[in-house]
């Protein structure tokens, strides 16, 4: 008897409560499922299963095997699954989402590399501002910029962290005048992203101590594009990561104002449908994009500090 096949059998009989339905999962007859758990047990020394005409139900010491046995028999279909997917060719599609502003400028952009070594990969790439659910979507691989997920069966993978910082064009500072203080805001046309958390509500921290300074926009969007667009044609104040701004920053398009000041912080994550019996294509985006994030050190740029404008 196959002891892997015996123990599975009985975690399929702990999970399903019936050794009919836990033998047809494994494509066995119910008299070698039989066999199987008669087999365990006589291995084990112990009553793991009790049967009557009406039901089936673990013994205590069934219960205990199965606490046991369970988390080793997952982490063993994962090891099989990793060492499958080194060893296949990625293909089909790969479903990835992102916010417009991400998408365009992270994602797009290595979309010819990526493809290039991973020829039989076709990629879709689902544009969405709100977070959308990754298992009733079809959605291989998210980009986020939370923290956690609702879902459990979610695993996420950290990418880097970024600042938020408010930017302005120098024709606009040139016409308003610079920032000197978290007072100057009031005087200012400002740019606000709707999705933000509290977006009328900017919490700046610096040396320890906290400010809160309620604000308004001159215009407000749901994507962070139209209001780069907006700020670099000289329209107000723009806040928003650093990951969408920073080669506007040091191209001069755009400018940093207030920067001795932080705002709550972002974390860049990749999100997808738990770490177990990854396809090869999702296991081999979720590997190329993080070294890929590794290699332009993203968060060394995302995190650093301008300088008072």
């Amino acid at each position: 008897m196959d002891h892997w096949t015996e123990i599975e059998l009985f975690v399929r009989i702990a999970e399903s409560g019936s050794l009919s339905r836990a033998a047809e999962t494994l494509g066995l007859s119910n008299a070698a499922a039989s066999r199987h758990l008669v087999a365990l047990e006589a291995r084990l020394g112990a009553r793991l299963v009790e049967r009557n005409t009406r039901r089936l139900y673990l013994t205590d010491v069934g219960q205990a095997f199965f606490q046991r046995t369970k988390p080793i028999l997952l982490d063993l279909k994962d090891a099989e699954q990793s060492a499958n997917a080194a060893s296949l060719n990625p293909s089909g599609t790969l479903r990835v989402t992102a916010s417009l502003s991400f998408a365009v400028q992270h994602l797009a952009p290595v979309m010819r590399e990526y493809t290039r070594i991973y020829p039989e990969v076709r990629v879709h790439i689902e544009v969405a501002n709100r977070y959308v659910d990754i298992i009733d979507q079809n959605i291989d691989v998210a980009i986020r910029t939370r923290e956690s997920e609702p879902d459990s069966n979610t695993t996420i993978r950290r990418l880097a962290e970024t600042r938020r910082i408010l930017v302005a064009s120098p024709g606009y500072l040139a016409q308003h005048g610079p920032l000197r203080s978290l007072e100057d805001l009031s005087a200012h046309r400002l740019l606000i992203y709707t999705y933000a958390n509290n977006p009328n509500e900017l919490r700046f921290s610096r040396d320890g101590r906290t400010t809160v300074v309620q604000v308004h926009g001159l215009l407000e969007s749901n994507d962070g594009q139209v209001l780069r667009a907006a700020a670099l044609d000289g329209m107000g104040i723009l806040i928003q990561p650093t990951y969408i701004l920073y080669e506007d920053i040091v191209a001069g398009r755009l400018v940093p104002v207030l920067d001795a000041w932080d705002l709550p912080r972002l974390t860049i994550n990749l999100a997808y449908p738990s770490r177990k019996y990854l396809s090869a294509r999702v296991r081999s985006f979720i590997d190329f994009f993080a070294a890929h994030f590794c290699k332009m050190d993203y968060e060394r740029k995302w995190t650093a500090r301008f300088g008072a404008r």
